[in-house]
Order: structure tokens, then sequence, then C-alpha cells
């Protein structure tokens, strides 16, 4: 579901993180959209966006495996101005109902416009509705793309932790390896304390989405499948006992029951510094077929205290937006 771009060699990048940026993607499209500018080829014929009124929806970076990925799904109100070959000032407004990862990234396609006149409808304020709509579409189209790059560019850094073992650059463009680190002795056998009881939680996240329960069974459990909504190798033996390897490493477990096309239920564990080492949560997926859709509940016993909305925001982002990004569509 991204721009995924390679990261630092180094295993602390296979954790799975999330930071939203919500309030920067907000100001970064008024800000880009805001400079969109067109000029026609009679004299005095121009278009332009003169204010983007309201930015509604989230944006946040993710990385697993050493991957950066772009999550976002945003709708755009945006009034533009134009003049006439007359000189006569024309005002409007054109929605974008959707600007996400999806027809951005995975799939890119024509965004969707709706366009509005203000005031009256004259042939003259027709003729620069008629402009707007066929130049401005690709100028808003282009500043749109740009978005996940400039995305990567401002707060990849924020998740990225660089790797120790690799080489210094110097002055003179030329790199000297990282330091040989010295043989060590065998480290002893040291008794570990017992573990401490964990204080945790349940969190719960469902989508509805256009498919049938066995469909959406088979994507979750079947291995040459899984990887179409999380875009990252996977490991699957659906079968009690089995063992899965999500999003290249990221979350691990095994299956302890499941109910084709009704019910999943697995171990489940995060690899990263927050989950605690050997703490394995429940998920329970519950699949509940309708008439022309299913509706998916995710719910996840023995979350960490503290650890809660961070987990919710990731079965989010990378379970019900992972569907989202092939196309099922979904509703939070």
């Amino acid at each position: 579901m991204s721009v995924p771009a390679p990261m630092a060699a180094s295993t602390a990048n296979w954790h799975w993180k999330n930071k939203n940026v919500t309030s920067w993607g907000h100001q970064w499209f008024k800000d880009t959209v805001g400079q969109v500018k067109v000029t026609g080829e009679k004299e005095g014929e121009a278009v332009w966006v003169h204010d983007v009124t309201d930015v509604d929806g989230d944006v946040e970076l993710g990385q697993r495996k050493s991957k950066l990925i772009t999550i976002f799904d945003l709708r755009l109100t945006v009034h533009w101005t134009g003049t006439a070959s007359d000189g006569s000032e024309v005002k409007g407004r054109v929605d974008i109902p959707e600007v996400s990862h999806e027809n951005t990234c995975d799939s890119p396609e024509k965004y969707e416009y709706q366009w509005r006149l203000h005031g009256v409808s004259t042939p003259e304020a027709q003729a620069v509705l008629k402009f707007a709509r066929a130049e401005l579409p690709a100028l808003l189209d282009a500043a749109f793309r740009k978005f996940p790059a400039a995305m990567l560019e401002h707060h990849g850094k924020d998740l990225t932790v660089a790797a120790s073992n690799q080489a210094t650059p110097t002055a003179s463009g030329t790199s000297t390896p990282a330091p040989v680190a010295e043989p060590k002795a065998a480290p002893v056998a040291v008794k570990k304390p017992a573990a401490k009881a964990l204080n945790t939680s349940k969190i719960e996240v469902e989508g509805t989405f256009a498919a049938s329960a066995d469909d959406l069974f088979t994507l979750l459990t079947d291995q040459g499948r899984i990887s179409l909504w999380t875009r990252a190798p996977a490991q699957s033996s659906p079968q009690p006992g089995g063992e899965y390897v999500l999003f290249g490493g990221g979350v691990k477990g095994k299956y302890i029951s499941l109910e084709p096309g009704k019910q999943i239920v697995q171990t489940w564990a995060l690899s990263s510094p927050t989950w605690p080492t050997e703490h394995s949560a429940e998920l329970k997926t519950t699949l509940t077929q309708g008439s022309d859709s299913t509706t998916v509940k995710f719910a996840l016993s023995g979350v960490p205290t503290g650890l809660e909305d961070e987990i919710k925001r990731n079965l989010e982002g990378y379970y019900i937006q992972g569907f989202k990004s092939i196309g099922l569509g979904t509703s939070l």
C-alpha cells in the first residue's frame, strides 16, 4: 500500500511503526494546491485556485520491514477564480471526494471532480467554467501525486533508525569500513527472572467490504493471497497449531481455530521494541456475511496497557486499509 522506500539495513527498521501526520498533510494540500494557476491562449483568460477551505481525512506514515508506507484518504474542497477574455471575473468551487493512497499510488487513476459555479450562469461564466474543467484537473492531478514523496521526505527520517554497521563516509567521498568487533568470550548463562504479570486490555475494529465471507477468509489465511493486501512477504499454515508470519515479520503467531467463512482465532504478537518479549495476544476475526457485503470484526485481547491507541491505529491502517487498497471498499 505504498510508495515503498528502501531504508537503512537496520533490524530496528523491521518493526511496525506509525506516525500520524494529519495536520501537516492538511496544510501541505492547502499550500500546494493554493499555487495552481493556468492561463489560456486568449488574452486575459485565466483560472487559479484562491482557497482550499476543507481538507478532511487522516494521514499517516507507516514502516514495516525497512519500507515506508504512506496511508491517507482525504476529501478536498477547492475554490477557484477565473477571468474571461472580456475581463469579467467568475468564481466557482470543485470538490474532490477522494485523494487516497489507493488512487494515487497503488492504481493511479483519474480523480473525481465535482464542479460548481457561483453566481449567475451567464455565457461568459459558462465559458470560464468550461476552461477550468478542461485545464485545472491535469494541474491538480500533478499536485496530488507529489504528496506521497513529500510525506516521505519530511517525515521518513522520524521512523528510520540508521544502521550502525554501515560504512562511514569521509570528506573525500570514499568510505571507511565500520570497525570489526573483537571476539568476545562465550556468554555465561543467566537465569531469567520470572516474567511480571501484564495489565492488558481489548481493542476492536471493524470494516465492511464488498466481498463474500469465503473470499475474505481466504485473503486472511491463504499464504498466496495474503500478500495482495499486506504488500509484504507472508507465511501461513492455516490449521490449528499452524504458524503464520505477516508484514515481512512484523506480526507472528499461531492459529488456534479456523471456521471457514465465519471465524479465525489466532495468537498475535508484534515485532516491536514496545511489545513485551514473549507476550502474545489473541486475535479473534469474525466474518458476518450480508446480502452484498461482509463485515469483518477484529477483536484483539491481551493488548498491553498503554499500547491500545498504537495497536488500534495499526489494525485500522494495515488490515482495514489493506483490504481497501485492493479495491474491496470499506467503511469504518
